[in-house]
Protein backbone atom coordinates (compact mmCIF):
# COMPACT_ATOMS: atom_id res chain seq x y z
CA UNK A 1 0.00 0.00 0.00
CA UNK A 2 1.23 3.35 -0.96
CA UNK A 3 0.07 6.09 1.33
CA UNK A 4 -0.21 9.68 0.38
CA UNK A 5 2.55 9.23 -1.88
CA UNK A 6 1.32 12.12 -4.42
CA UNK A 7 2.15 15.43 -5.57
CA UNK A 8 1.31 16.97 -2.31
CA UNK A 9 3.91 15.69 -0.25
CA UNK A 10 6.32 14.51 -2.71
CA UNK A 11 6.69 17.14 -5.84
CA UNK A 12 8.14 20.45 -4.31
CA UNK A 13 7.08 22.29 -7.21
CA UNK A 14 3.38 22.28 -6.11
CA UNK A 15 3.61 20.57 -2.55
CA UNK A 16 1.42 22.13 -0.05
CA UNK A 17 2.61 19.88 3.00
CA UNK A 18 6.22 18.93 1.03
CA UNK A 19 8.92 16.67 2.43
CA UNK A 20 12.04 18.56 2.03
CA UNK A 21 13.32 18.27 -1.16
CA UNK A 22 16.13 15.28 -1.30
CA UNK A 23 14.25 13.28 0.51
CA UNK A 24 11.45 13.02 -2.06
CA UNK A 25 13.88 11.53 -4.42
CA UNK A 26 15.26 9.14 -2.21
CA UNK A 27 11.71 7.73 -1.09
CA UNK A 28 10.50 7.71 -4.34
CA UNK A 29 13.17 6.25 -5.73
CA UNK A 30 13.51 3.46 -2.90
CA UNK A 31 9.30 3.19 -3.14
CA UNK A 32 9.38 2.50 -7.22
CA UNK A 33 12.20 -0.22 -6.49
CA UNK A 34 9.79 -2.31 -4.02
CA UNK A 35 6.71 -1.47 -6.55
CA UNK A 36 8.46 -3.10 -9.42
CA UNK A 37 9.49 -6.18 -7.51
CA UNK A 38 7.01 -6.58 -5.69
CA UNK A 39 4.14 -6.22 -9.13
CA UNK A 40 7.12 -8.80 -10.84
CA UNK A 41 5.94 -11.56 -8.02
CA UNK A 42 2.14 -10.51 -7.98
CA UNK A 43 1.74 -8.13 -5.42
CA UNK A 44 -0.93 -5.76 -5.69
CA UNK A 45 -0.15 -2.14 -5.25
CA UNK A 46 -2.78 -0.08 -3.53
CA UNK A 47 -2.56 3.67 -3.85
CA UNK A 48 -4.38 5.50 -1.01
CA UNK A 49 -4.95 9.42 -1.88
CA UNK A 50 -6.40 12.62 0.78
CA UNK A 51 -8.23 14.31 -1.03
CA UNK A 52 -10.65 16.61 0.14
CA UNK A 53 -13.99 18.78 -1.51
CA UNK A 54 -12.30 21.91 0.26
CA UNK A 55 -10.92 23.73 2.94
CA UNK A 56 -14.01 23.35 4.96
CA UNK A 57 -13.44 19.29 5.25
CA UNK A 58 -9.92 19.74 6.68
CA UNK A 59 -10.97 22.84 9.13
CA UNK A 60 -13.80 20.56 10.27
CA UNK A 61 -10.97 19.08 12.31
CA UNK A 62 -9.89 21.77 15.33
CA UNK A 63 -6.17 20.90 15.10
CA UNK A 64 -5.65 21.72 12.00
CA UNK A 65 -7.41 24.64 11.98
CA UNK A 66 -5.63 26.09 14.79
CA UNK A 67 -2.30 25.58 13.11
CA UNK A 68 -3.22 26.39 9.08
CA UNK A 69 -1.10 29.86 10.13
CA UNK A 70 0.58 28.91 12.96
CA UNK A 71 5.00 29.32 11.23
CA UNK A 72 6.33 26.98 13.75
CA UNK A 73 4.49 24.09 12.39
CA UNK A 74 5.38 21.36 9.52
CA UNK A 75 1.54 21.55 8.78
CA UNK A 76 1.15 25.19 8.34
CA UNK A 77 -1.06 25.94 5.55
CA UNK A 78 -2.76 22.55 5.61
CA UNK A 79 -6.25 24.49 4.33
CA UNK A 80 -4.45 24.52 1.10
CA UNK A 81 -3.54 20.64 1.16
CA UNK A 82 -4.74 18.05 -1.60
CA UNK A 83 -7.86 19.93 -2.79
CA UNK A 84 -9.92 17.95 -4.86
CA UNK A 85 -9.20 18.49 -8.61
CA UNK A 86 -5.66 19.82 -7.93
CA UNK A 87 -2.06 18.68 -8.52
CA UNK A 88 -1.24 17.41 -5.24
CA UNK A 89 -3.78 14.65 -5.61
CA UNK A 90 -1.59 13.11 -8.50
CA UNK A 91 0.25 9.81 -7.73
CA UNK A 92 3.68 10.80 -8.46
CA UNK A 93 4.07 9.14 -11.76
CA UNK A 94 7.18 7.05 -11.11
CA UNK A 95 5.43 5.45 -8.50
CA UNK A 96 2.15 4.52 -10.59
CA UNK A 97 1.65 1.07 -13.10
CA UNK A 98 -1.20 -0.01 -15.14
CA UNK A 99 -2.94 -2.49 -12.91
CA UNK A 100 -2.79 -0.47 -9.61
CA UNK A 101 -5.31 0.33 -7.43
CA UNK A 102 -5.91 3.88 -6.19
CA UNK A 103 -8.31 4.63 -3.11
CA UNK A 104 -9.37 8.58 -3.28
CA UNK A 105 -10.93 11.00 -0.70
CA UNK A 106 -8.91 9.70 2.26
CA UNK A 107 -9.45 12.70 4.80
CA UNK A 108 -7.48 11.79 7.78
CA UNK A 109 -4.67 9.83 8.47
CA UNK A 110 -6.19 6.41 8.90
CA UNK A 111 -6.42 5.37 5.58
CA UNK A 112 -9.27 2.84 6.47
CA UNK A 113 -11.62 5.70 7.75
CA UNK A 114 -13.83 6.80 5.61
CA UNK A 115 -12.69 5.24 2.58
CA UNK A 116 -13.16 1.83 0.50
CA UNK A 117 -9.95 0.84 1.38
CA UNK A 118 -11.19 -2.31 3.24
CA UNK A 119 -13.78 -3.46 0.60
CA UNK A 120 -11.02 -3.52 -2.16
CA UNK A 121 -9.19 -5.71 0.24
CA UNK A 122 -11.26 -8.43 1.14
CA UNK A 123 -11.91 -8.17 -2.59
CA UNK A 124 -8.68 -8.73 -3.62
CA UNK A 125 -8.48 -11.66 -0.70
CA UNK A 126 -5.54 -9.70 0.87
CA UNK A 127 -4.50 -10.53 4.46
CA UNK A 128 -1.15 -8.79 4.81
CA UNK A 129 -0.22 -5.32 4.47
CA UNK A 130 3.14 -4.07 3.17
CA UNK A 131 2.53 -0.36 3.68
CA UNK A 132 5.17 2.38 2.32
CA UNK A 133 4.54 5.95 2.30
CA UNK A 134 4.26 9.39 3.71
CA UNK A 135 4.03 10.44 6.55
CA UNK A 136 5.21 7.76 8.77
CA UNK A 137 4.95 9.89 12.16
CA UNK A 138 0.74 10.31 10.99
CA UNK A 139 -1.01 8.65 8.07
CA UNK A 140 1.77 5.46 8.07
CA UNK A 141 1.39 4.87 11.92
CA UNK A 142 -2.67 5.42 11.94
CA UNK A 143 -2.83 2.82 9.23
CA UNK A 144 -0.50 0.52 10.72
CA UNK A 145 -2.99 0.35 13.95
CA UNK A 146 -5.81 0.49 12.72
CA UNK A 147 -4.61 -2.63 9.97
CA UNK A 148 -3.63 -4.60 13.51
CA UNK A 149 -7.08 -3.53 14.96
CA UNK A 150 -8.56 -4.68 12.04
CA UNK A 151 -6.59 -8.20 12.06
CA UNK A 152 -4.30 -7.36 9.06
CA UNK A 153 -0.79 -8.53 9.27
CA UNK A 154 1.16 -5.30 8.85
CA UNK A 155 4.64 -5.22 7.37
CA UNK A 156 6.27 -1.66 7.25
CA UNK A 157 8.41 -0.94 4.16
CA UNK A 158 11.13 0.70 6.01
CA UNK A 159 12.46 2.26 2.83
CA UNK A 160 9.75 3.05 1.37
CA UNK A 161 8.27 5.35 3.78
CA UNK A 162 9.48 8.92 5.55
CA UNK A 163 8.16 12.26 7.24
CA UNK A 164 8.14 15.65 7.21
CA UNK A 165 8.07 15.52 10.72
CA UNK A 166 12.35 15.06 10.58
CA UNK A 167 14.17 12.08 11.00
CA UNK A 168 14.16 11.74 14.43
CA UNK A 169 10.47 11.68 14.35
CA UNK A 170 10.64 9.21 11.67
CA UNK A 171 12.69 6.65 13.26
CA UNK A 172 10.77 7.05 16.60
CA UNK A 173 7.97 6.08 14.71
CA UNK A 174 9.35 3.25 12.73
CA UNK A 175 10.73 2.16 16.14
CA UNK A 176 6.80 2.57 17.65
CA UNK A 177 5.59 -0.01 14.71
CA UNK A 178 8.27 -2.13 15.00
CA UNK A 179 7.45 -2.47 18.46
CA UNK A 180 3.36 -2.56 18.48
CA UNK A 181 1.95 -3.66 15.19
CA UNK A 182 4.10 -5.66 12.90
CA UNK A 183 7.78 -5.96 10.97
CA UNK A 184 9.57 -3.43 9.87
CA UNK A 185 11.65 -4.58 7.18
CA UNK A 186 14.14 -3.64 4.38
CA UNK A 187 12.91 -3.67 0.50
CA UNK A 188 15.51 -6.56 0.39
CA UNK A 189 14.01 -8.72 3.64
CA UNK A 190 10.24 -7.99 1.87
CA UNK A 191 10.89 -9.11 -1.38
CA UNK A 192 13.42 -12.54 -0.01
CA UNK A 193 10.48 -13.09 2.01
CA UNK A 194 7.70 -13.16 -0.24
CA UNK A 195 9.89 -15.19 -3.09
CA UNK A 196 10.35 -17.71 -0.25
Amino acid sequence: MAIDMHRGHLDPTVATLPLAPKRCEAVIARAAELFRELRAIGVPIIHVVTEYRDAAEIAANPFWKAIHEDPTKARKGILRHNLAGGPGTEIIPALWAKGDFRVGGKKRYNCFYATDLEFLLLRLGVHTLILGGVNTTTCVLNTAFEATHRDFRVVVAAEAVDSMDGEEMHRFALRLMSATVGGVLSNEEIVKALRS
